[in-house]
């Protein structure tokens, strides 16, 4: 795998990564609702006009070029797996920026996460 092929894989992962991130902070800040009838207009509008869900929603769109140019270099069956690496960033970035906990056994999961997509991109 080239360097340059690399670089797409990751950033196509970081971008989706960015994006549930920002989705997340996006419904934060509306917190939860009920799925009424009721609150389809408010708050859908609450959610379409937060930058932070616009924001994600950006990084959905650049993700799926980034991704598309990945995947015309490398075989789908060692780019999906790389996705994997996306766990891992969100579970850490969501316990910085969120305060989310990571249990040991959070911390077992990614160790096997690392060192599945370890094995795919050594193949």
């Amino acid at each position: 795998m080239t360097p340059l092929t690399f670089s797409l894989l990751m950033l196509g992962v970081l971008l989706n990564a960015a994006a549930q991130l920002l989705l997340k902070a996006g419904t934060t800040s509306v917190g939860a609702f009920a799925f009424t009838a009721a609150n389809v207009l408010p708050v859908g509008w609450k959610l379409a006009t937060s930058p932070h869900i616009l924001g994600g929603l950006g990084c959905y769109v650049v993700s799926v070029v980034v991704w598309i140019l990945a995947l015309s270099r490398v075989p789908g069956s060692v780019a999906y797996p790389m996705l994997s690496v996306g766990y891992v960033v969100n579970a850490v970035a969501a316990w910085y920026l969120f305060g989310e906990s990571i249990t040991a056994q959070k911390l077992v999961g990614i160790a096997f996460i690392v060192a599945g997509v370890y094995l795919v991109a050594r193949s």
